[in-house]
């Protein structure tokens, strides 16, 4: 018997798209960065693949310890409860040298939003958590501590929202916040939201802007995303895949300029610089352009209306030296 559950619990975002990309075969040893509900390592596992997969969450890398005791055993899942700009450790530990496939589903799982203990989302009152480790500080340790210019600083940063310094000020003047809804209501409140306004004039949600800001400060997602993808250069092997969801612009431009450097390209030269050539082997092939999904997918998985793939192919070039770090 294998590991893999006969339903999944949630539906994988451009799960066909990202299996293409990979395009596994039975032998190969894939790294789902982020397991989450397992959605791709099911798949992944039904190709025949051996699936390393890495979750810092607790509660997910337990529900993959029950595919065991369901299932029957099966040794083609490795589970690693670590951070995923980890893995090039994990595997070392597991005595691997290197991989055919590298998967990123950046950003709150489903499985996270859909708990209201965990602080993740505002549709229902909760927590003021959002730690994907359920470990260091919470979003109400940010959010009751912190200086007004800080919280600022992470809602523009983060969020893009224009009106930080509101939302910070009116944070600060309602302290302490510690549940989901205290919070979304302050920054609604903050920028005049009216829910009552229906049709074509109707206001998206303001304080989703917040939220994403403050998930992304407490987890340090953005840093993670550069670490892992440099990570995911080292260990895959020449002709392996690496392929990334994200679903947001910050995320997309980090995955975006990432692939574009490690596939050898540089800024043209204008009329005040020369033509730069670029003195560093490509390690990855040309990446694919942005893959959003199927008006059909969209309607059957609302998640995925903001989603984005993009993908390449490694090369036989050694890993840069510090690879990543221009993404910042």
């Amino acid at each position: 018997m294998n590991a893999v559950p006969a339903k999944a619990p949630h539906i994988p975002v451009l799960l066909e798209e990202v299996v293409d990309a990979l395009d596994p075969k039975p032998g190969d040893l894939i790294v789902d960065a982020t397991f989450g509900a397992g959605g791709y390592t099911r798949r992944l596992l039904e190709s025949g693949a051996t699936v390393h997969a890495f979750d810092r969450d607790p509660d997910a890398i337990a529900a993959g310890k029950l595919w065991g005791e369901t299932c029957g055993k099966d040794p083609r899942l490795v589970l690693h409860a670590r951070r995923f700009s980890e893995l090039a450790e994990g595997l070392a530990e597991a005595g691997i040298a290197g991989v055919q496939g590298v998967v990123f589903d950046i950003g709150v799982s489903s499985m996270q939003l859909d708990q209201p203990g965990r602080g993740f989302a505002f549709s229902s009152d909760g927590p003021l958590d959002m730690r994907m480790s359920q470990d260091g500080p919470s979003a109400a340790d940010f959010l009751n501590e912190a200086d007004e210019g800080d919280i600022a600083d992470v809602l523009y940063r983060y969020g893009e929202e224009r009106q930080s310094r509101r939302i910070a000020r009116a944070i600060v003047a309602a302290r302490p916040l510690t549940t989901t809804g205290q919070f979304a209501n302050v920054v609604r409140k903050a920028l005049g939201y009216r829910p009552d306004i229906k049709g074509p004039k109707a206001q998206k949600d303001p304080a989703t802007r917040s939220f994403q800001a403050v998930r992304i400060h407490v987890n340090g997602e953005l840093d993670e995303l550069i670490a892992g993808l440099a990570a995911a250069e080292k260990v895959l092997v020449p002709g392996g895949r690496i392929a990334v969801v994200s679903f947001h612009s910050l995320e997309d431009r980090i995955v975006k300029q990432f692939l574009r450097e490690a596939a050898g390209a540089v800024p043209a030269g204008s009329r005040h610089l020369p033509q730069v050539t670029s003195r560093v082997e490509p390690v990855f092939a040309k990446p694919s352009s942005a893959i959003r999904p199927t008006p059909e997918e969209e309607e059957r998985n609302p998640r995925a209306r903001s989603a984005t793939l993009r993908w390449a192919e490694r090369t036989t070039a050694p890993a840069r030296s510090g690879a990543g770090r221009a993404a910042a």
